[in-house]
């Protein structure tokens, strides 16, 4: 409530990437335990506890990709009680990203507009400041492709960045679904991903052996909430014939339905990826559809429009094993992960369901 009444006024008087880098640097600074006692209380349930893919995850509310791209904040956002972050997405060669303005604010639609571009430091240094320091969290790692790669080179340089930070996940996004990238969404036809993933598939056995893991590296694939029908079918059947891990559904939308905003508002904000609650029901149909499409079987991560604990039940129910959220961490704050923990456990009990393995896809 505090960050709600006071710090967030104040951010939000800053522009939304300032306002952004100095939160991410001051999470950076402050002690994890700090951090936790100021803004959230840890809360643990067993019935929330589940595991995917060979992770055991504390609880299902995770911290989707675009906030911390460099994992310099990684500690103090485990310390809010997240189940899980997912840092990137990192491309193989650093790059600034799109021209500022690139992320914008539409607080009538608790929504944002952003077109960053990937701006990172690179798949090399990221791996390297997380080698020195791995957070005390599930961390998966997003990975794209490199403005500056050609589309016909995109297979080499995912297959580099996943070696690089091959060492440091715990699991790998691969993001073929940024509207922010040019021809990058491409990568969803069968064909394409069909290729990639193949390739990806065949250097995580390799790399399996190298390290000598227990089991490779679990692989998830980001897709994009545009999609069509028949394009998503045609991609989820890739996905589940190459035995994928997971799917996250989904990435931000280039559509503009939903919105109450001024359309002039809407129309200055430019190009770029809508995120927040005008992509709630669409992030559900898509991850209802998944789920259906997949019998089950494919583990998803349910991302768009989560701001409180009936929104993450939503997208339980219709099929998500975990959630994501990033624009309702903005608008609601350092808590929100603990707050929403702690509602799904009472609505689990509500419902009748012992744990929230039971309950995934309850009405999907």
């Amino acid at each position: 409530m505090v960050y709600r009444a006071l710090v967030r006024p104040l951010l939000f008087s800053l522009p939304p990437e300032t306002a952004h880098e100095l939160a991410l640097h001051s999470l950076s600074l402050l002690n994890p335990r700090i951090v936790a006692n100021i803004f959230a209380r840890s809360y643990t349930d067993e019935s929330l506890a589940l595991n995917r893919f060979g992770i055991s995850f504390p609880n299902p509310v995770g911290l989707a990709a675009g906030f911390d791209k460099n994992g310099i904040a990684l500690d103090g956002l485990a310390a809010l009680g997240f189940g899980f972050i997912e840092a990137g997405t990192v491309t193989l060669h650093p790059q600034p990203g799109n021209p500022r303005p690139r992320l914008f604010r539409l607080p009538q639609d608790h929504a944002l507009i952003n077109r960053a571009g990937f701006n990172n430091a690179g798949a090399a240094a990221f791996a390297k400041r997380l080698v020195k320091r791995k957070p005390n969290c599930v961390l998966g790692v997003s990975i794209g492709k490199s403005k500056i790669t050609p589309l016909d080179h995109a297979t080499e340089d995912y297959l580099s960045s996943f070696e690089l930070i091959y060492n440091v996940a715990d699991y790998v996004a691969i993001n073929v679904s940024s509207p922010n990238t040019p021809q990058l969404r491409q990568l969803q036809q069968a064909d394409q991903l069909s290729s990639l993933l193949t390739a990806l598939q065949k250097r995580n056995q390799e790399l399996q052996q190298v390290h000598q893991r227990r089991r490779p590296m679990p692989l998830l694939v980001k897709l994009s909430p545009d999609l069509s029908q028949e394009q998503l079918e045609l991609s989820v059947d890739v996905i589940v014939r190459l035995g994928i891990d997971g799917i996250i559904a989904t990435n931000t939308t280039i559509s503009r339905e939903n919105l109450s905003s001024d359309e002039k508002e809407v129309t200055a904000c430019g190009e770029g990826g809508l995120s927040g609650e005008p992509l709630k029901p669409r992030s559900t149909r898509m991850v209802a559809d998944v789920y259906k499409l997949t019998k089950g079987a494919v583990p998803i991560i349910g991302v768009g429009g989560i701001f409180t604990a009936a929104d993450a039940w939503e997208k339980i129910a219709a099929g998500a094993s975990l959630v994501q959220l990033y624009t309702g961490f903005i608008y609601r704050g350092p808590s929100v992960a603990s707050e929403i923990n702690v509602g799904l456990a009472r609505i689990l009990k509500q419902e009748g369901f012992s744990n929230l393995d039971a309950a995934v896809g309850c009405r999907a």
